[in-house]
């Protein structure tokens, strides 16, 4: 067996991997077993359709929003002359870095009732403004921090297209928005679904936004279920609810990336993109990609930095500062250090040793993508206190969470680079009488250290981020950047939130626009 699965120091972890990602499916279904009737009582309640509904409805609105957002940046970014176009790609990319949890804060607190834009309007006699809490202000906010999600394929899509197809069209007398919408736009909706999709699951597992406005949706009734009460069968009931809808939008997902190969361009010697001159549209595009980038990205530093400037003074606060982004850091570098050993493992399993059963192994490590960190978190807790006691509310089993969580992004790119890595360099490696760990170490590592860099780039920043797992598995007093925003939003600390959110945002923005401009020369 050993040898049809190759060395066992390879397959060996990988099944360990393998088995860890199966924990919280595990969970659910020990979860549905034990409740029973309860479990089809909470799936028939008028209670659980209302979720359903506030769920969906959000994601089909965030996700139209987001194309509409993004096909026209994407357009100008990738294929006109748009004056300072690198600069507007990283721009409109960077809304990523900023958590969900924060960008509610900055919404609450700049378009409130009360908030900074009433303060300004109060000399014209505005008292109060509209409230922002419910399904409108989550919304704003999650559009906003989400359109990259569809940008990102959209540009990638952009840059595969031949010129010759529009070429071709413009020959035969089709003029430039014709050619664009019976020609290019339907090329590109295999991006826009796949984006669109990226974006509704990112929405379904979202508990920062929709918990600080106050809209219902399954993320918020877990963590409440699971706070205010010690039966938690509810909260485990919405939470295979909450994986099922999951699981159809990445099966959507997948249908959709595998349309994709009819819409790219033939083979043969790529050409230089054929970039449109805007001519009189080059101010109003202008003007649409400032006011994007407005109020996605400036906007929000701008409210960050007038609630930080209130309290940076604040004596003591350097240090508690200091303390909580040394724990978020120490966390998120152990998360990206195991996450991508573990990744490795899977990968190097996957490609150089294909089977029936590494194939599997490499889809159980793309569960994750269908558990939000809270399922994940009340998983680990059942866990936890049922068979590892010692290691509950410890570092261990959050830095654990976090792994489970954020795998596939390290097993994606090192499984990429792999595969384009020639097999018979390491072979002639073993043929010269190197071991396996050796050749791994001497030859493999090295030539993938691209793949590998980007996959723990990618864990730091997402685990420099989490919320909910954090909330619910963090050991008590250990304080990270996400739970000290999270306390002081709650507590009305706006200043304290403020200042923790733009050292969050700052150290995520650095990796995020290396990156983006790692992909632009690419």
């Amino acid at each position: 067996i050993t040898n049809g699965l190759g060395p066992s120091i390879i397959w060996i972890p990988a099944m360990l991997v393998a088995g860890a990602m199966l924990l919280p499916p595990a969970y659910l279904i020990l979860s549905a077993i034990r409740s029973g009737n309860d479990l089809f009582s909470v799936f028939t309640s008028m209670d659980t359709t209302r979720v359903i509904v506030n769920t969906v409805v959000l994601m089909v609105l965030v996700s139209s929003g987001s194309v509409v957002i993004a096909l026209p940046i994407g357009w100008l970014t990738i294929r006109t002359d748009l004056p300072f176009r690198k600069i507007w790609s990283v721009l409109t990319i960077l809304p990523l870095v900023i958590p969900s949890y924060v960008g509610g804060f900055i919404v609450i607190t700049a378009l409130g009732p009360k908030g900074i834009l009433q303060g300004l309007l109060s000399s014209f006699g505005v008292e109060r403004l509209p409230e922002i809490y419910g399904l409108h202000g989550a919304v704003l906010t999650l559009t906003l921090l989400s359109f990259p999600y569809v940008l990102l394929p959209i540009r990638a899509s952009l840059y595969k297209l031949d010129p010759s197809i529009e070429e071709t069209s413009n020959i035969l007398g089709v003029g430039s928005w014709r050619t664009f919408l019976r020609i290019i736009l339907p090329m590109l909706r295999p991006s826009l679904v796949v984006g669109s999709l990226i974006v509704a699951l990112y929405t379904l597992s979202d508990f920062g936004a929709v918990s600080m406005l106050q809209y219902e949706t399954f993320t918020w009734s877990i963590y409440v279920e699971y706070e205010s009460s010690f039966d938690r069968a509810r909260a485990a009931a919405l939470a295979i609810i909450l994986v099922a809808i999951a699981v159809i939008l990445l099966w959507i997902e997948a249908r959709a990336r595998n349309l994709s190969r009819y819409y790219t361009s033939g083979s043969g010697s790529a050409r230089q993109l054929k970039r449109h001159r805007l001519k009189l549209w080059k101010w109003p595009s202008l003007i649409l990609c400032s006011i994007v980038v407005w109020a996605s990205l400036l906007m929000p530093l701008f409210v960050l930095i007038y609630w930080t400037s209130k309290v940076i003074s604040k004596e003591g606060l350097v240090n508690i500062l200091f303390a909580i982004t040394i724990n978020s850091i120490y966390v998120s570098i152990l998360a990206a250090t195991f996450a991508t050993l573990a990744g490795l493992f899977v990968a190097i399993f996957a490609v150089r040793y294909p089977s029936k059963i590494s194939a599997l192994f490499e889809r159980v490590a793309y569960t994750s993508f269908a558990l939000p960190g809270i399922v994940v978190a009340l998983a680990l807790v059942y866990f936890g206190i049922n068979y590892v006691r010692p290691i509950y509310q410890t570092i261990v089993i959050l830095v654990f969470a976090y792994v489970v969580l954020f795998l596939p992004l390290v097993v994606g790119p090192v499984r990429n680079s792999l595969l384009q890595l020639n097999p018979r360099l390491e072979e002639a490696a073993k043929g010269l009488g190197n071991g396996n760990v050796k050749v791994i170490r001497s030859i493999t590592l090295p030539l993938i250290r691209g793949g590998v860099f980007t996959g723990a780039s990618l864990v730091f920043l997402l685990s420099m981020k989490e919320l909910p797992a954090t909330l619910i598995l963090g050991p008590i007093g250990f304080g990270t950047l996400a739970t000290y925003i999270w306390s002081a939003t709650e507590e009305a600390f706006f200043g304290l939130a403020a200042i923790g959110s733009l050292i969050l945002i700052i150290g995520s923005a650095i990796p995020i626009t290396f990156l983006t401009l790692r992909g632009e020369r690419l």
